[in-house]
């Protein structure tokens, strides 16, 4: 049996105990958390050995059956996430199963994924794209999929409307914006295969849907009361404190901050790129403030054990970099810590652009700070000063 952060491992995962140690180090686990993986690890040993197994046996369905019983005699890690180091070390070193990938068992589930791996191969989409666009024409495939692919031969113009009018009375303009544009990249990757008998995707009918107003955009009080929240005296509150001032100063978006990375900042000619959509790449000025908030994060902050090169990380281990919905939730937070209720990462986006243009800039401005391909996407903002708008309307006829 060997002993590591005072727990006894025996059965077949004994031998790998040191190893596992060193790994959860490396990942930057503290000392009482590696002691509750390392607990972990034990007892699904010794649930192995009872049951005659071994580490090659840890295939999702075992993996299954060990967390039913964990759950019948304990009270914390339950869950699959909970066993992620373990196995993601073990599977690393060849001596468990790898997951096994679903294989598609409907003629729906095939024809689904023919036109995810397009997405991703001919189209370049990312993957979180491709499965928006694969998830947004589910259903019809499914519906239209029952004959195979004679079935598909079958399919009309009346058939795609019809889908649309019944969708657009359950789902959101927006959605059905989505949804259309998804049904039209699906059915003319179809007409490409020669698996329908022309090109339906005209018949997908355009939605109309009313630009949404912009949010009300933060005062600088409010904004100044979201920095003030973040305590500068902890790695969080440093790393909170610098996304906040790359969201309000920037105008980015909070994809754009999770993805920035250590090589995106040239300190020395005081220039950041930014990843932006349609990966996009824009090599932008460095304000002072917000360098020197990044600057204080890099220096007393981020953790050592950061697993890749992610500007902003984690704070609980393993030390990954954040994703878009982690930069939200750091938002969220700031603002529940400053009492001004629900606000999130794109409000300050918006606040931005507004700042600059109760400030005396113009739209061109906005549009080159927010990085806007297109000016009509930019005049959305000349609502927002209504009383300069004034000046440019006529009196009504016969008004004194």
């Amino acid at each position: 049996m060997d002993d590591v952060h005072g727990v006894g491992m025996a059965g077949p995962l004994g031998p790998y105990a040191r190893g596992f140690a060193a790994e959860l180090a490396r990942l930057g686990f503290t000392g009482g958390s590696a002691r509750k993986q390392m607990g972990l690890a034990a007892h699904l040993s010794r649930w192995l050995c009872d049951a005659g197994l071994g580490v090659a046996d840890l295939a999702i369905p075992v993996v299954s059956a060990f967390l039913v019983a964990r759950r019948a005699a304990y009270r914390d890690l339950l869950t699959a996430k909970a066993l992620v180091p373990l196995l993601g070390y073990l599977r690393g070193l060849g001596v468990a199963p790898q997951p096994e990938s679903p294989v598609p068992q409907t003629v729906a589930a095939v024809l689904l994924e023919g036109y995810r791996g397009w997405l991703l191969t001919e189209r370049g989409l990312e993957v979180k794209v491709a499965r928006g666009y694969v998830d947004l024409v589910g259903s019809f495939v499914a519906v239209h999929a029952v004959g195979g692919e004679a079935g598909l031969r079958e399919l009309s113009a009346g058939d795609v409307t019809a889908f649309m009018i019944a969708q657009s009375r359950r789902l959101a303009p927006k959605t059905v914006q989505r949804l259309a544009s998804a049904l039209r990249s699906l059915l003319r990757f179809w007409h490409v295969q020669g698996l329908i008998g022309g090109p339906l995707d005209q018949a997908v009918p355009k939605v109309a849907n009313r630009p949404p107003g912009l949010p009300q955009p933060l005062q600088p009080s409010q904004v100044a009361a979201l920095m003030a929240s973040c305590d500068q005296a902890t790695a969080a509150g440093r790393r909170d404190l610098a996304m906040l001032t790359l969201l309000a100063r920037m105008g980015l978006r909070a994809g754009e901050v999770a993805g920035l990375g250590l090589d995106d900042i040239n300190w020395r000619r005081g220039e950041i790129t930014i990843r932006g959509k349609g990966n996009r790449l824009d090599a932008l000025p460095l304000p002072a403030d917000v360098g020197e908030a990044i600057a204080s994060y890099l220096r007393d902050g981020r953790p050592a054990t950061a697993l890749d090169r992610s500007v902003f990380t984690r704070i609980r281990a393993p030390h990954q970099g954040l994703t878009p919905v982690g930069v939200t939730q750091a938002v969220a937070a700031a603002a529940r810590r400053a009492g001004l209720g629900v606000i999130y990462a794109h409000r300050l986006r918006h606040s931005a652009a507004t700042s600059i243009l109760t400030g005396g800039g113009c739209l061109a401005e906005i549009g080159q700070v927010l990085r806007h391909r297109r000016s009509s996407t930019t005049a959305a903002y000349t609502k927002v000063d209504i009383e300069a708008l004034r000046a440019l309307s006529r009196p009504w006829p016969g008004a004194s």
